[in-house]
């Protein structure tokens, strides 16, 4: 009789012990999900900069854009809300790993090294690095051998910067692609290498530098909206990007900011 009540017993808590087991093994793939994460927590946090016509601010202090509005629909679907934070571009990878931030949502070149640091989305915008200067000087700069001269202001830790490093451009490194075109508005610098489609809505008649116009493409580029590495939102976000394309959105959105046609096709 006591074997048996001792038999009961062992078996009992084996079963707890496989329970207790199979409760963790939930918890810890739940806690491997960001997506479960955001949910859990209930806010989606986009890391971003002041970038014309991906992210800025209205009049009203709120943040809009291509990227801006994509991002509040992709948050909207999952169920919670979205908040945009103001990142130093140069650190977006350690605001990733800090979970300061849940992606960095930005016109963001994927490059080499943004694919090795980040678990990247497909890409859903095509871009280039352009020259840009002012209007009164632009015939005398139109290809790369020309530019050899020129002093150069560009965002740190960008592609624009990095095409800068690679045609052995003489540069200064600033905060934001906006503040570079306040360096060539003001005659500090020469010229500047941003984004086309930023320049696209931030230069030429109608902006705010009017006088300012865009010359060489230096590289040709796609934008991806990159994640913490190993992060299942990536493909959360792939599968919105392909339901966004397929419905319509992304080409609404985009003609909106004048960036319909950069839209690559969502498969």
């Amino acid at each position: 009789m006591k074997k048996k009540i001792l038999s009961v017993l062992l078996m009992g808590t084996m079963l707890l012990t496989l329970g207790g087991c199979g409760g963790s093994g939930n918890s810890a793939s739940s806690a491997d999900s960001d997506v479960a994460y955001i949910k859990d927590k209930g806010k989606l946090v986009v890391g971003i900069t002041d970038f014309a016509p991906m992210d800025y601010k209205d009049d009203n202090g709120e943040w809009i854009g291509f990227d801006a509005d994509i991002a509040t629909q992709v948050a909207k679907d999952m169920g919670v809300s979205v908040e945009f934070v103001e990142i130093d571009w140069d650190n977006k990878i350690l605001e990733l790993e800090n979970k300061s931030i849940d992606c960095v949502w930005n016109g963001m070149t994927l490059t080499d090294e943004v694919k090795n640091a980040m678990e990247c989305t497909n890409a859903y915008c095509n871009n280039a690095q352009v020259v840009v200067l002012p209007q009164d000087k632009a015939d005398s700069y139109q290809d790369k051998e020309s530019l050899k001269d020129l002093t150069f202001a560009v965002e740190a830790g960008s592609a624009g910067e990095a095409a800068a490093k690679e045609n052995n451009l003489s540069y200064t490194s600033l905060t934001a692609q906006s503040d570079t075109l306040m360096e060539v508005s003001a005659g500090t610098s020469d010229a500047s290498i941003i984004d086309l489609l930023m320049a696209g809505a931030m230069i030429g008649e109608g902006t705010s530098y009017p006088d300012l116009t865009h010359t060489v493409e230096l590289t040709t580029e796609e934008y991806g909206v990159g994640c913490r590495k190993g992060s299942d939102l990536a493909a959360y976000i792939n599968d919105e990007f392909k339901k966004l394309y397929e419905d319509g959105t992304l080409e609404k959105v985009g003609e909106t900011y004048g960036v319909q046609e950069a839209i690559i096709e969502q498969k």
